[in-house]
């Protein structure tokens, strides 16, 4: 894989794909800074420093959605991000968008219009079929070296992500700096602990499938949705929040739960008490009283202080997802709990999903004491399961 460090920009025209998709008011339209483009920013700026012509590609929102918008609001916010002027240009590929790349100097930078808003930007399937794709068509041309700096997309093979693939492609500090943090992973230093938690427990049952059966991890730690559903896979009732598992489609990942609870039992853990909803307020109540009338919000302080002396003895942690519904000052201790823990242990630990990373900013975590805080989603959690990202490969 070509890095930054691999490739002479001077004078070269760098298309560079990022991930500026952030929260957008549905009311007023406004974009709120994020992460992301705090994270990209380093490329671009490195870019222009190192003298080239930089084009940037990114999308926002879905069309469709209401969050499917303009990126003129992103061009400042990415301005501000790398101290320099962003220039933006209203066209994804047209002429417009041409004249502007064409027009660039040394060390400027332009921010191309959102590529969700050409029709076939997710029409096709394969690295190879994107060539035929209207961005690449037009825009192949104009540009000398691709850079592919957004592993938040690249399990996607879309055209703006793998499209440019015949050029030279490069991977830009946001990549690399995700890809090295997952190679640690590969050959993970032991004990290791995984904490499994969050609203969607697709997400966290073929990471938990993958890693067990190859005997990778020692601790899984389930709580939130897949704790609760695991509760349920040990003949545990839950009353009132068995309608949520419903709701989330969760029950539907049961049988594997199951599975996975007869095969790795020893190895994971789920809740022991629990906190649930009584009237706006926390209370907590061992898992043998269940089932209960109200809604599990949380794991319990008994549940809490267990997960957190695993956490304390591990090497090598990844945290993915909150213990509960963290966002609630009621329900918010468990969430606090874990990462405090994993803040404090000293192992290396790699911290995805953006709920996590919304929840280490509300309970101010030192992130200089954690591994590495991932700025993917869903790439992440494939990237964990085992499977191949079309972004990646055009990498190597």
């Amino acid at each position: 894989m070509k890095t930054l460090k691999d490739f002479q920009f001077e004078g070269k025209t760098a298309f560079v794909r990022v991930d500026l998709n952030c929260p957008v008011d549905e009311k007023t339209k406004k974009v709120e800074p994020s992460e992301r483009i705090a994270g990209h920013a380093k490329t671009v700026a490195a870019l222009s420093d190192k003298g080239a012509r930089v084009v940037v590609l990114a999308h926002q929102g879905r069309k469709g959605d209401y969050d499917c918008i303009s990126l003129s609001q992103h061009a400042l916010l990415l301005g501000d991000a790398t101290k320099k002027p962003v220039k933006f240009v209203d066209d994804v590929c047209g002429e417009k968008a041409k004249a502007a790349i064409r027009s660039l100097k040394p060390g400027e930078i332009l921010l191309l219009e959102n590529v969700r808003f050409l029709d076939d930007e997710t029409k096709y399937k394969t690295i190879e079929e994107n060539e035929k794709a209207t961005i690449v068509q037009q825009l192949s041309p104009l540009c000398d070296v691709f850079v592919l700096d957004a592993f938040s997309a690249a399990h996607r093979a879309q055209a703006s992500i793998v499209g440019f693939y015949k050029k030279p492609v490069v991977a830009g500090l946001v990549m690399q700096a995700e890809l090295e943090a997952l190679a640690k992973l590969k050959n993970p230093k032991k004990p290791v602990a995984f904490v499994f938690g969050g609203a969607k427990p697709e997400d966290s049952i073929g990471i938990m499938s993958n890693w067990l059966s190859e005997g990778k991890i020692d601790h899984a730690l389930t709580c939130g949705l897949l704790g609760e559903l695991f509760l349920v896979a040990s003949g545990r009732e839950l009353g009132k929040t068995i309608e949520l598992l419903k709701e989330k489609k969760a029950l539907d990942y049961l049988p594997q739960a199951r599975e996975l609870l007869s095969k790795h039992k020893s190895r994971i853990l789920i809740p022991e008490d629990v906190a649930i909803d009584f009237n706006g307020k926390r209370k907590e109540i061992p898992c043998h009283q269940l089932p209960s009338n109200h809604l599990i919000c949380d794991i319990g302080a008994k549940t809490a202080k267990k997960y957190a002396e695993v956490l304390s003895g591990a090497k090598t942690v990844l945290m993915n997802g909150p213990a509960g519904m963290y966002e609630n000052p009621e329900f918010e201790a468990g969430t606090r709990s874990l990462l405090k823990a994993i803040e404090k242990s000293g192992a290396f630990s790699v911290m995805g999903g953006g709920h996590t990373i919304s929840a280490i900013e509300k309970f101010r975590i030192n992130k200089k004491k954690l591994g590495y805080v991932s700025l993917a989603g869903k790439a992440l959690i494939e990237y964990l399961s085992g499977a191949q990202l079309p972004g990646v490969k055009i990498l190597q």
